[in-house]
């Protein structure tokens, strides 16, 4: 009866082993938890360089500040803008043309029709949809040959300048953010502002 008993006993522990291998085998490995946070938020994972903290506290300034000058505020017809490329001159490659997109859809979203934007990256598309119009090709509810196309009043663009200073006890990063608009008849600069952002730390971050 124990020889029977120690048998089964034998052969359940196997089964709890092997059963035990093979839940083992499906688990994810252990590790940090996914954990999601505000994008003003400075996470857990964080460098020198620039990150989603940064990029809100800059373009909400830069909306505001566009919005309260004369030029804006004051006309009588919402202004035509074009966005034109972002300059980085900082050692971080990131995606530097963000900062503009999030300037025009937080203008978009809260400036209720006081400027406008134009596509000018879909001005092949346009065109293209034009001449089906012209041929015939498509139906147009307008006079095909009218050309509506509006120009700007304003161009918005900005740079990203960065100082870095790295020795034995870390690394420290400076990124001064410029933006400005420019009036499309004078050239003349009409709005202009800034937001610098200083940061150390022990090692550098990989950013992508």
């Amino acid at each position: 009866m124990n020889r029977t008993r120690c048998s089964l006993l034998s052969s359940l522990t196997l089964g709890a082993v092997l059963l035990g291998g093979c839940v083992q085998g499906v688990h994810n490995p252990s590790g940090v938890p996914v954990t999601e946070m505000n994008p003003d938020e400075r996470g857990f994972v964080a460098g020198t360089g620039v990150e989603s903290q940064d990029l809100v506290t800059v373009t909400d300034k830069m909306a505001r500040s566009i919005l309260g000058i004369p030029q804006i505020a004051g006309a009588r017809t919402p202004p035509f803008i074009v966005l034109e490329p972002v300059t980085n001159e900082t050692r971080f490659p990131i995606n530097k043309e963000i900062f503009l997109t999030r300037i025009r859809t937080q203008l978009n979203e809260k400036a209720t029709g006081r400027v406008s934007f134009l596509d000018r990256a879909m001005m092949k598309t346009l065109e293209r949809e034009r001449e089906l119009k012209q041929t015939g090709q498509v139906t147009a509810s307008s006079d095909p040959n009218v050309v509506e196309f509006r120009g700007a009043d304003y161009f918005l663009t900005g740079e990203l300048q960065g100082m870095t200073t790295k020795t034995s006890a870390g690394v420290s990063d400076y990124i001064l953010y410029t933006f400005h608009l420019t009036d499309a008849r004078t050239s003349a600069i009409v709005w202009e502002s800034s937001a610098e952002i200083k940061k150390q730390g022990l090692e550098d971050a990989a950013y992508r």
